[in-house]
């Protein structure tokens, strides 16, 4: 009779994967001048990791387009070569990308990471102001950009002294403006351009939203997003090596029936679409297939059509696939797991995934911007038996609650989540006030009020920041507040979130106003400031000065609860 393999924990499987002459093997290094843990045998940087990953394989799909990583590779050498010789670009320079998910997105990506510039992946959804601040704050010298884009950026660009590159435009363009395609044919057939790229070199700078002012540039190094993608592998290595009860992996497993296939529905300005789909997708071969913007319809034949084994989006849109495949003909039994992240899933929604789906099992994870994505995970029967909880943190950082004098707090006590650890931001980008008051000796203090179980899962529970997190994407109030304010008959106001089925939160106002304003001209007035996904769903007009609290501060929390009673939503 065979002997029952023994059960093997998750601790005991990070500490035999990760221990010495293992490929995942974990060493302690000092990085921005703090002791981290670090893959040992993970390359140096994205310059390294694109070239290393090169192959016949397919990588990226677009409409009827189809690329190879060699096709995307080779496209980047050229665009590298050409932001090298013709614009100047040189390491540590500032290149920004701001278009849909289209393969150029890739390309740029790569061309500009690659050369030790920094990609300034900027938000597709910024209109005009939003756009110009983030140019002149980050100090751009290049954007490749869509007809979109482009057209938010033709007021501003020759201010800045900006060059723009055009990516499938659908309108003659300003003769300033050379299409991208157009501007690399003297560069057929080129390498990569030589450059020295190191480790902790900024590599990226993404926008999120704060609880006040304007977005802050989360800056990335090669280290931090190298790190944080092979952390999400030690994560599926892990669950493997429990599973098989420490045993290791067949030398011939089984192959499926289809290579792998994901779906990428997010947008690529944002890391679960830039980090979690797209840069995964490297070391795993995995095919990817861009969707322009999300259409719950158009993914389901997707998934049908190019086998999709998995797919990661916010709790919003993999409800809308669960509704989807509730109601659809099509055949979505390829899909082998379903992620989420971003914001919290319902728990019925979680048994939903696994109900509606053949073979998926449902998956989540938390983690930010400033983290490189990473932070938790939890899948299969874990997230069926505790549907609230985001997971176990990463085997490279290190979590901790604390209460409001950063006493470090025990199991199931709630405080400041605050992480440490080598996927961390070094920081932000020209804000040293906002370093200040995110970084405690490194410890990055999320805003989030949370705790740890006796067996390690994170359970977020409230916020201590002042954002609304809609369908996955940070609003500042602040931001938000500002905007109204700019309205000459505006004379105070509060924003807040609204409970929303569907995307977690939807943005709510109270306003004082010295005449009468009309709503709808109201949010046109917003349509000039933000962008869409900004603007209130729901202004409630207040016909007296706004209520404080002791502090003078606006009372935000009654005008909360008021307008929740208003509308009838508990």
């Amino acid at each position: 009779m065979e002997q029952q393999s023994k059960a093997i924990t998750r601790p005991e499987a990070v500490a035999a994967l990760t221990a010495p002459g293992q490929y995942y093997e974990l060493v302690e290094i000092e990085v921005h001048g703090h002791p981290c843990r670090v893959f040992k045998n993970a390359p140096e940087t994205l310059r390294e990791f694109f070239y290393t990953h090169r192959s016949s394989n397919e990588f990226y799909i677009y409409d009827d387009e189809r690329y190879t990583f060699e096709d995307i590779y080779q496209l980047s050498c050229q665009v590298a070569h050409m932001l090298e010789r013709d614009y100047g670009i040189a390491r540590g320079d500032r290149v920004a990308i701001s278009m849909r998910n289209y393969p150029e997105w890739v390309i740029a990506f790569q061309a500009i990471t690659s050369i030790g510039a920094i990609a300034v992946c900027m938000n597709a959804l910024w209109k005009t102001e939003e756009m110009e601040y983030g140019l002149e704050h980050a100090g751009v010298r290049v954007l490749i950009a869509d007809q979109e884009r482009i057209d938010r950026v033709t007021p501003i660009y020759h201010k800045l002294a900006l060059k723009v590159l055009a990516v499938r435009p659908d309108k003659p363009l300003p003769r300033d403006i050379p299409l991208l395609h157009d501007a690399i044919t003297a560069h057929q057939n080129v390498a990569m351009p030589r450059m020295i790229v190191h480790a902790d070199d900024d590599a990226t700078i993404l926008y999120t939203s704060g609880s006040t002012g304007h977005p802050k540039g989360a800056v990335s190094s090669h280290r931090n997003i190298i790190n944080a993608l092979y952390s999400w592998e030690l994560d599926g290595a892990v669950a493997g090596y429990v599973m098989r009860g420490g045993k290791p992996a067949p030398a011939n497993p089984p192959q499926p029936a289809h290579p792998p296939a994901t779906l990428l529905g997010v947008p690529l300005f944002h890391v679960a679409g830039s980090h979690a789909v797209m840069l995964n997708s490297y070391r795993a071969q995995r095919k990817t297939v861009a969707m322009y913007k999300w259409d719950s319809e158009i993914a389901a034949e997707l998934i049908e059509r190019e086998r999709i084994s998995s797919f990661n989006a916010p709790a919003a849109m993999t409800g809308d696939l669960v509704e989807i495949a509730k109601k659809t003909n099509r055949d979505l039994s390829s899909l082998a797991s379903v992620g989420g992240g971003g914001a919290p899933r319902a728990p019925e929604q979680v048994r939903s995934i696994a109900k509606s789906f053949k073979n998926a099992q449902p998956g989540t994870g938390w983690g930010m911007t400033e983290t490189n994505a990473i932070g938790t995970g939890i899948g299969g029967q874990d997230y069926l038996n505790k549907p609230l909880s985001s997971g176990r943190p990463s085997a490279i950082l290190d979590f901790a609650i604390v209460d409001d004098e950063g006493n470090h707090l025990p199991a199931n006590e709630r405080g400041e989540l605050l992480i440490r650890g080598t996927s961390i931001i070094r920081g932000y980008w020209n804000r040293p006030d906002a370093n200040a008051e995110t970084f405690v000796d490194r410890w990055l203090r999320t805003g989030d009020v949370a705790y740890l179980d006796e067996d390690g899962f994170l359970f977020i529970v409230d916020r201590i920041k002042d954002l609304v997190i809609r369908g996955g994407e940070n609003v500042g109030c602040g931001e938000v507040e500002a905007a109204l304010l700019t309205h000459g008959d505006i004379q105070e106001a509060s924003v807040y979130g609204i409970p929303d089925k569907r995307l977690g939160e939807e943005i709510g106002a109270t306003v004082y106003c010295r005449q009468a304003v009309d709503e709808e001209s109201l949010r046109g007035h917003l349509l000039d400031h933000l962008a869409h996904f900004k603007i209130p769903k729901y202004i409630r007009f207040h016909d007296e000065p706004l209520p404080r609290i002791a502090s003078g501060k606006i009372a935000k929390r009654q005008l909360r609860e008021e307008h929740r009673a208003a509308l009838g939503i508990t």
